[in-house]
């Protein structure tokens, strides 16, 4: 009873700070900006780049009506790409990827998953690394071969090349500007160590989604002989204070560590009852944001606090941390303090827990405790 009286104190509180949050936040470091924060900055090891197959699926996507990439917030290159491809809605493969979409729910991190194990040469576009990584993520039920077959022909059709090229000037134009704010806050030896305690054997690679307003997702890919590579695909929406916003980027690199642990048959089986529990209770809130069942929640909850543990451990001033703390309450996880808590003992006790694979059943007793004490 006293846990759930806390937490709704938090929520209220968050509620009535969100409007002083946002008149902050650009203070605060998150975006980088702040003094204090400019110290930080190191050259960065990673750029940010555009990819012709990331803005081939997300503007195949607007152009079948998908929702989360439809958003009107790219400015020109939004009335750009309506201008050009609004001839093709009714195109074959627009027809058949509404198709698949309502059969097997292809959206959101499946549309990514697809652009990054896409590639283009001479003019084609093939698959690329190993299929059942797709299969894996969402894409089990589709025929590959004809999907490709299909998604050559809108490439084709509509010119998509000249569109791409065309535009060139506009994207390294607003990646330069990102790198300069962003770029060299992203640490990424960090992901080996927290998570492996080691140093890192991926490739990280930053994608500015065009087309991808608000989306931001986070994959993976493992191409043959070479090292894996994880991505954060992130939404260009240049209205935004969010734009440069470093959260984004780290919360989809998480992505990449933590999903995997969760895979793992002993980890599903440790975390299902008290994820199937956090997810009820918090269910008409994440449904809002699309996470339709305990795996996600569970996930969005280690990803999150994650964050929020490398902005401690990166020197961030505390209102940036609490201003993302704060945002996470809000967003229906109400006991991210307590996992937040748990993380950072477990950077404390590296002897004890060398990976956090090893801290994975500390992470659900530590769930568990949040549930049992609601119900007191």
């Amino acid at each position: 009873m006293k846990k759930s009286i806390i937490t709704a104190l938090l929520l209220i509180l968050t509620l009535g700070a969100s409007a002083q949050l946002m008149e902050q936040r650009e203070q605060s470091g998150i975006y980088s900006s702040s003094a204090e924060s400019r110290q930080k900055k190191t050259e960065s090891q990673i750029k940010s780049e555009v990819s012709e197959t990331v803005e081939l699926m997300g503007i195949l996507s607007r152009t079948a009506g998908f929702e989360e990439f439809s958003d009107d917030l790219a400015g020109q290159y939004s009335k750009d790409t309506e201008t050009w491809f609004a001839q093709y809605k009714n195109h074959p493969t627009v027809a058949y990827y509404k198709d698949i979409r309502a059969q097997y729910a292809i959206a959101y991190e499946r549309v990514t998953n697809m652009a990054v194990h896409l590639d283009i040469e001479k003019g084609k576009v093939k698959l690329i690394g190993d299929r059942g990584e797709l299969k894996n993520n969402g894409w089990q039920n589709v025929d590959l071969d004809d999907f490709l077959k299909r998604l050559n022909k809108f490439y084709t059709d509509t010119r998509f090349h000249e569109f791409f090229e065309q535009h060139k000037p506009f994207y390294d134009e607003f990646l330069k500007t990102y790198d300069s704010y962003v770029m060299g806050y992203l640490h990424p030896e960090w992901f080996g160590r927290f998570y492996n305690g080691s140093e890192p054997t991926e490739q990280f690679r930053l994608i500015i989604g065009f087309t991808y307003g608000t989306t931001n997702n986070g994959a993976s890919r493992q191409l043959p002989g070479q090292p894996r590579e994880v991505f954060a695909v992130c939404g260009y929406n240049p209205n935004s204070q969010f734009s440069f916003d470093t959260s984004l980027p780290l919360h989809e690199f998480n992505h990449s560590f933590v999903n995997p642990l969760l895979d793992k048959a002993e980890n599903a089986k440790t975390m299902q009852e008290v994820g199937t529990g956090l997810f009820q209770l918090s269910q008409s809130v994440m449904e809002q944001l699309h996470y339709n069942d305990w795996h996600i929640v569970i996930n969005e909850s280690l990803v999150r606090a994650a964050v929020i543990v490398y902005f401690y451990e990166h020197g961030y001033n505390k209102f940036a941390v609490n201003t993302l703390t704060i945002e996470t309450l809000g967003k229906g996880f109400p006991w991210m303090l307590d996992v937040v808590t748990a993380l950072r003992f477990y950077s404390a006790h590296r002897d004890q827990y060398p990976t956090l694979n090893d801290f994975y059943p500390e992470i659900a007793r530590c769930l568990n405790k949040y549930v049992e004490d609601l119900k007191r």
